[in-house]
């Protein structure tokens, strides 16, 4: 089966499915947060699913895996926060399992493309 467009990719579904559940975790947080880790936590995966669907359309597979890292490295800096998040206690054990789940998934899907695109270069 041909992938028509960026929104029939799996792992873009996923990221816009995590973007929303970081959205709805951190609008819990404190209001003193709102302009430090929310919004850095916020940004990173908002750039996950944006970065994958701007790589999807630049028509190059050279571009395609730059963009596929670019995302792959804002999911990292967002690992980054939801753990430290989870030691400074801004987030609860649950709600970091159900992030930290889904984003690991990305982060392998992701490595996966990028790898595959490496070797078909």
């Amino acid at each position: 089966m041909k992938i028509k467009n960026y929104k029939e990719l799996i792992v873009w579904q996923k990221s816009i499915g995590l973007a929303l559940a970081v959205f709805k975790i951190t609008k819990k947080f404190p209001k003193s947060e709102l302009y430090g880790i929310v919004s850095q936590m916020r940004r990173c995966a908002y750039s996950i699913a944006s970065n994958i669907a701007e790589g999807y359309n630049r028509g190059s597979r050279l571009e395609y895996k730059k963009f596929l890292q670019i995302a792959y490295g804002s999911a990292a800096e967002l690992e980054t926060q939801l753990i430290i998040c989870l030691k400074t206690g801004l987030i609860k054990k649950k709600h970091f399992g159900e992030l930290i789940s889904p984003l690991t998934e990305i982060l392998k899907m992701l490595n996966r493309m990028i790898t595959t695109l490496k070797s078909n270069s």
